[in-house]
């Protein structure tokens, strides 16, 4: 894609984003929108630096009671599950591919084979998921990624006005656009999620 090309869409997303924030102080509990520097943890700081470079308009929180789980996170947010975007890292033939669905769905093991083009997908082991994200499982930010050769985003996420993904700990969280996310996590968006 062209440089101007980016540009248009990083201004779209910028608009979209716009558009929907005040919709969405109510589901966000008001949070103002600039990413804040404060004293992380190193994994956390890194994400807030890839965001502050990158020029995202998102929000990084901290919450007490930590968000481990998508059920755990949509509590602590105080939004819908479907606005919690899981990330699972899956084990393609030795080669590590980054699904985000949303929190209210699973990843289809034989959509992600398909999409990564091997024969059979697995969810990573823990050490596979340090190894290709620098995170800890439970705590995956879908970017910086070095380690991942592939990101897929599902569909589905795209018809939330924001959604909410992992910091880099299991206590922090983002909020952005969805299509903030897809750009800044290079993601190819698929129907990638299992059918209800």
């Amino acid at each position: 894609m062209s440089p101007s090309g980016l540009s248009g869409r990083a201004s779209e997303s910028r608009a979209l984003f716009g558009r929907h924030r005040k919709r969405c102080l109510s589901s966000c509990a008001g949070y103002p929108w600039p990413v804040v520097t404060r004293s992380w943890p190193e994994e956390v700081e890194q994400v807030a630096a890839f965001l502050r470079e990158s020029g995202a308009e998102s929000r990084i929180e901290e919450f007490s009671g930590g968000t481990p789980t998508a059920e755990d996170a949509a509590k602590a947010v105080g939004c819908a599950l479907g606005q919690i975007v899981k990330s699972l890292v899956f084990d393609c033939e030795g080669r590590s591919v980054l699904v985000l669905v949303p929190g209210d769905r699973r990843a289809d093991k034989s959509k992600v084979a398909e999409a990564a083009g091997c024969a059979r997908a697995r969810i990573a082991g823990a050490e596979q998921v340090r190894k290709a994200t620098g995170f800890e499982p439970g705590a995956v930010a879908p970017f910086p990624l070095e380690g991942v050769e592939a990101v897929f985003l599902d569909r589905s996420l795209l018809q939330h006005p924001l959604v909410w993904i992992g910091a880099g700990s299991t206590r922090h969280m983002a909020a952005l656009t969805p299509t903030e996310l897809m750009r800044l996590s290079r993601a190819q968006a698929l129907d990638i999620a299992d059918t209800h």
